[in-house]
């Protein structure tokens, strides 16, 4: 079913003379039965024009012909037919010039994104050959491939995104040019190559595309450290099947709809592993999730992912091997593990670890059953004492005020106190007080509204 909103944009511009086809990746999905994530629309109308006939437009890239239409707070891109000129930073061409709907084909990457669709005739309209190769299932570069991935070297990744998110395979002299030109992504700018792996490892079959990106040499480029994963060995009492490569592709294997942190740290979690291998009593990776942590930190860096991600994916790694010890925390500890942010995708991240290898979810069950047993006061209970009660009780502002407060919610989580009052004596106890130095009578600790 064609979206309203792109055929009311088709049936705007006809009506006023001008030709317009829906274009790209839209086509391409509707020729493969699949619903359109995205609706482009490629014209012969310049960019005035199409925003003279729309109210709400952004020209995003009027220099090449590409306006935004804002329709009930959906975007459509509008872009004129064109013709590029020579391309001479890789990624942008000199000049542009205004064309038909033959050679704005003949300019696209892959033949499967070359077609158009006349949704008022119900037409296909394909210069490149793109229905062919969708029944052929190959993503192939129109014209020469070396000259399409000059023009844009993030292209090479795209094939692969592509042929791994819809199962194809790539033409044989699209995949030669990318192992000959492999090493020119590394002009590409890191955040359009991050965005791009991103795509790659959430849009399905994320372990194909590792194993094209390797295959293709691409993946020592990009991801030089994952790239190392491949033929460590691992201790097969823990880890039958196979080296760490082969593990991370299990993984990924297992990945269904997961957010671009916990995407992220299943391909890093382990490349602590290469530097850490030896070999003693067994084959082992001593703190393999520190020295992993140090490095997915520096991969974030390299590639520019925010900080929210960053921090999250680094706490992913970091601890991903303490769910070892879950069954021997004490109640405090294990409570204030459960109740970090980031653990329901470490959760997540252990289970699939587990159906990767060894297969045993004992220790993800445990912490399903604690999840569901502890209620949210006893998880996150509120305060007993604040800061002002141990100014209260004779203390001065500084560093010790967080190791006291950390030792009540201590006690606290281990049901050893759950009164204001308790908790006062336990301070006294332990950590003393200026003498004669109470909270006022009637105005226990911990009790919000009072007067200090």
């Amino acid at each position: 079913m064609i979206d309203p909103g792109a055929l009311h944009i088709v049936r705007t511009l006809r009506e006023k003379g001008h030709q317009a086809l829906l274009a790209g990746g839209c086509v391409r999905d509707l020729a493969m039965g699949r619903a359109p994530a995205d609706w482009d629309v490629a014209t012969d109308a310049g960019p005035g024009e199409v925003m003279g006939l729309f109210g709400d437009t952004i020209p995003v890239g009027a220099q090449f012909g590409i306006v935004v239409v804002v329709l009930e707070g959906r975007r459509y891109e509008v872009a004129r037919f064109r013709r590029d000129g020579p391309y001479l930073d890789g990624r942008h061409p000199l000049q542009v010039e205004f064309s038909d709907a033959r050679q704005d084909a003949l300019r696209r990457d892959f033949t499967i994104n070359g077609m158009f669709f006349d949704p008022l005739a119900d037409k296909w309209i394909d210069y490149v050959g793109g229905r062919r190769d969708i029944e052929k299932k190959v993503v192939r570069a129109i014209g020469a491939p070396p000259e399409r991935f000059a023009e844009d070297y993030l292209r090479m990744l795209r094939a692969v995104r592509f042929a791994a998110a819809l199962d194809f395979e790539i033409e044989s002299l699209t995949f030669a040019a990318i192992k000959e030109l492999a090493a020119s992504i590394g002009g590409v700018s890191a955040e359009r190559r991050r965005d791009e792996l991103t795509r790659i490892l959430t849009e399905g079959r994320a372990a194909r595309g590792m194993e094209l990106l390797l295959e293709a040499g691409l993946l020592h480029q990009v991801l030089p450290e994952v790239a190392r994963m491949q033929g460590i060995p691992q201790p097969p009492e823990f880890h039958p099947e196979g080296d760490v490569w082969t593990h991370v592709k299990l993984m990924l294997d297992h990945l269904h709809g997961a957010s671009p942190t916990l995407a992220w740290s299943v391909i890093l979690h382990d490349i602590g592993k290469p530097p850490t291998y030896a070999v003693t009593d067994r084959i082992r990776f001593n703190d393999h999730d520190v020295v992993g942590a140090r490095m997915a930190a520096r991969i974030c860096r390299r590639l520019r992912l925010s900080g929210r991600e960053s921090e999250q994916i680094c706490h992913l790694v970091g601890n991903h091997m303490r769910m070892r010890h879950v069954r021997e925390m004490r109640p405090s500890r294990l409570k204030r593990f459960l109740r970090q942010p980031f653990f329901p995708e470490l959760l997540e991240l252990h289970r699939i670890d587990c159906l990767s290898s060894h297969g045993q979810l004992d220790l993800y069950q445990f912490c399903r059953r604690k999840l569901a047993e502890i209620d949210e006061e006893d998880l996150r209970p509120s305060p007993l004492l604040s800061g002002h009660d141990l100014i209260a009780l004779g203390f001065e502002p500084g560093p010790l005020f967080r190791e006291i407060l950390e030792a009540v919610e201590d006690e606290q989580l281990e049901g050893r106190l759950s009164t204001p009052e308790e908790a006062v004596a336990l301070v006294r106890e332990r950590f003393g007080a200026t003498p004669g130095a109470v909270p006022p009578p009637g105005n226990p600790p911990g009790i919000q509204g009072e007067t200090r």
